[in-house]
């Protein structure tokens, strides 16, 4: 989920932004150790905003930057649990597909990709049904439900979705399941 949050933290500007403008050097600062980094807390920082408030500017004995306490506002994607997310498809393998939800990518297990058995066509680089009505491929836009959610370092990130509950999967099983439940309705009310 995106959020807009206002963060307290501290900041290292480096030692040759000395004299510099400290709006200026602590934002630069900020964007530097803070954007696109994950944080197991936030998630994602996508873009430092603004900032709001700086104190300090204290000089350690072992390093020649400044260190300033500082309030900002930034824009962050923190994928929760049981989100319902839109991603695109961007790889297949034996063991499912990968989909990107914002800056991050999850894994559907091919297991959770629909009720179907799903195998990988390597020829074609499609996961397909064992009765070929379903199908998935690179660049395919899904709906998916996250089941799982590990934020650690920026190589041991997990996410895994699902799309096997009613209303998610690819648009077009979507539509078809829609349509079958209107024609199970309208068979009831007769």
């Amino acid at each position: 989920m995106y959020k807009r949050l206002t963060i307290e933290d501290s900041v290292r500007v480096p030692p040759q932004h000395l004299g510099d403008n400290v709006e200026e050097s602590v934002e630069n600062g900020l964007k530097a150790e803070k954007e696109g980094k994950i944080n197991s807390e936030l998630g994602v920082v996508l873009s430092i905003e603004s900032v709001k408030n700086i104190e300090g500017g204290d000089i350690k004995p072992e390093d020649a930057g400044i260190h300033y306490n500082a309030t900002y506002d930034a824009l962050v994607f923190e994928p929760e649990l049981h989100e319902v997310v839109n991603g695109e498809v961007v790889d297949l393998t034996e063991f499912g597909a990968f989909v990107r939800i914002g800056p991050f990518d999850g894994l559907c297990h091919i297991s959770q990709v629909t009720d179907d058995y799903m195998n990988l066509d390597e020829e074609n680089m499609m996961l397909t049904s064992d009765e070929q009505e379903k199908s998935l491929g690179v660049n395919d836009f899904v709906t998916a439900r996250i089941i799982a959610v590990s934020l650690g370092n920026q190589e041991s990130n997990k996410i895994n979705l699902t799309m096997r509950q009613p209303g998610l999967g690819k648009q077009e099983w979507i539509e078809q399941y829609e349509e079958e439940k209107a024609e199970e309705n309208e068979e009831e009310e007769e």
